[in-house]
């Protein structure tokens, strides 16, 4: 049973792997979006704040999750 919990800890925390992409992604686009248009460098950097919080709150709440798994259900 435990080998099935660490399986599921694990898939809990590939969560920050897509964070990881997608942050990625959003800042390579939010960085051609200003090279195009320096004027909307304020609106473009504060809607990439925050989406980049929220896919870092997915990630947290994957890790969070992970942690109960491991220590709630051995």
């Amino acid at each position: 049973m435990s080998t099935l919990l660490a399986i599921g800890a694990g898939v809990a925390v590939l969560t920050g792997i897509g964070a990881g992409v997608g942050i990625g992604i959003a800042t390579s686009k939010a960085v051609d979006a200003i090279a195009r248009q320096p004027e909307a460098d304020g609106k473009i950097s504060k809607t990439l704040i925050l989406g980049c919080a929220l896919a870092e709150a997915t990630a947290i709440y994957g890790f969070v999750i992970a942690l109960l798994i491991i220590l709630l259900l051995r």
